[in-house]
């Protein structure tokens, strides 16, 4: 399995059937579908450590502390033995690695808080230009406002208002 932990074949059981899918003539007499067995909770060739952390990362797939592996994606049966044999290998490996490291909490720095605070400002600014405040007269009378939210009554006060202002301002 790998440089350290070897699991002898005597331990290995194979039992073959036929498959579905794809096969030609042979399609019915070939038992070409592989199911790899392998005792995890008495197996000899595993430490105890390994043992214990494999029983408790695979308790999902195991049937009374046996997992078990079909292949059939090729038509020979050769080829299931192996890819059974190596998605067994990939497993054991996985459910035996050391477990990750906890990840450490971090705080961003100043900077980073700098630059969130920036975006922010220039986000506010922008949309503080595209309000629309009847309180304010000087924003009432200023260009570029989206006035496609409001109902039909506010754009006909904000057009009779837009009129004052421009004969206001053009008085002066």
């Amino acid at each position: 399995m790998n440089g350290w932990l070897v699991i002898p074949a005597a331990e290995l059981h194979e039992r073959f059937s036929r498959s579905s899918g794809p096969g030609g003539q042979s399609v019915n007499t070939a038992d070409s579908r592989v199911e790899l067995s392998f005792d995890v909770e008495h197996s000899a060739a595993l430490p105890e450590w390994a043992r214990t952390r494999a029983l408790e990362r695979l308790a999902g797939r195991l049937a009374g502390g046996v997992l078990t592996i079909a292949a059939s994606e090729q038509r020979s049966q050769l080829a299931n033995r192996q890819a059974a044999r190596v998605r067994l290998a990939d497993l054991l490996r996985d459910a035996i690695a050391p477990p990750p490291r906890p990840r450490v909490p971090t705080r961003p720095g100043r900077a980073a808080n700098e630059r969130r605070l920036q975006a922010k400002r220039s986000r506010a600014a922008v949309k503080r230009t595209r309000r629309y405040d009847d309180r304010n007269p000087d924003l009432a009378c200023s260009g570029g406002r989206a006035v496609d939210h409001l109902t039909r009554a506010a754009i006909i006060r904000a057009h009779a208002r837009d009129s004052l202002c421009a004969v206001s301002t053009s008085r002066s």
